[in-house]
């Protein structure tokens, strides 16, 4: 199904506020079964699937370094502020900068500007989260791939094979986790000084361990999936200094989980990628 244009000068601006490194951030994968290679395409043209109601697609004119933005906002409607493709489809899929491949090297390079907006009639219209940061739900990301494939024509097809994983355990310390002071809070972990690397220990506030897990992924480029059977989300800080001759960005973060009373482990499990077979350029309105 086609998107109705809507004029860029109809939208209003988009919002100064962005979202902290958020190509750090990944998806905790279940650790499954035996081991196994599926193929799957892209929906077919006859496969009835949500899309948007109007969409806009722009290059973005922010300069060079600018982090990426992914909103959402009440009535379903998204904002994509100095996104790249690849990034694009990282939000489409709920998947990570590792698990998608192939395509020109511009998928990295270009960046775009997004607004759009579902159908009255979806469920996604009805939504009011609290605030922008809240990731899509599965409507909104299938009405983003139904976009990236009508306008960016993208095909690809997904191959799941068994690769390197980490499991998040307990470890042999005490938890230094405290139950959430403000449940309202948006999940957050990561470096404590809020730097794109976790050389300084690590920090969370109202975090689930599944979240927790999802996040460390970003920093170590493979799955990490949460075995912790902890339940409910927590605040938690820890700080960890080490030489800068020596640095080591995993060395880091393994020390700073086990900081907290939990441990990284190194197992197998099945890793989903992406892999693109064309993609084009899209033509702005």
């Amino acid at each position: 199904m086609k998107t109705r244009t809507m004029m860029w000068s109809d939208i209003s601006a988009l919002p100064s506020r962005c979202l902290w490194r958020a190509t750090l951030f990944a998806v905790a994968l279940a650790l499954v079964g035996a081991p196994q290679i599926r193929a799957q395409s892209a929906p077919t043209a006859n496969v009835a699937s949500p899309s948007f109601e109007v969409a806009s697609i722009k290059l973005s004119k922010t300069a060079r370094g600018f982090v990426v933005g992914f909103f959402t906002y009440p009535g379903g409607k998204i904002i994509a502020s100095a996104c790249t493709l690849k990034y694009l489809m990282m939000e489409a899929f709920d998947v990570r900068s590792y698990q998608v491949t192939g395509g020109p090297g511009w998928i990295n390079d270009d960046r775009y500007d997004i607004i759009a907006i579902p159908p009255a009639s979806s469920r996604s219209s009805k939504l009011n989260p609290p605030y922008p940061k809240v990731p899509p739900n599965a409507e909104q990301r299938q009405m983003l791939q139904m976009l990236l494939e009508d306008r960016f024509q993208l095909r690809f097809h997904r191959v799941s094979k068994e690769g390197p994983v980490y499991v998040l355990v307990r470890g042999n310390r005490d938890l230094k986790l405290q139950d959430a002071e403000n449940k309202d809070d948006f999940p957050w972990a990561g470096s404590i000084g809020g730097g794109a690397i976790m050389g300084d220990g690590i920090a969370g506030k109202n975090i689930s361990m599944p979240q927790l897990s999802a996040r460390l992924s970003g920093y170590l480029d493979r799955p990490v999936v949460d075995q912790t059977g902890l339940k409910g989300s927590y605040d938690f800080k820890y700080e960890y200094s080490t030489d800068e001759s020596t640095f080591d960005v995993v060395s880091c973060i393994f020390a700073s989980v086990q900081g907290i009373g939990l441990k990284l482990k190194a197992a197998k499990g099945p890793v989903e990628t992406i892999i693109i077979d064309h993609v084009e350029r899209p033509s702005e309105n």
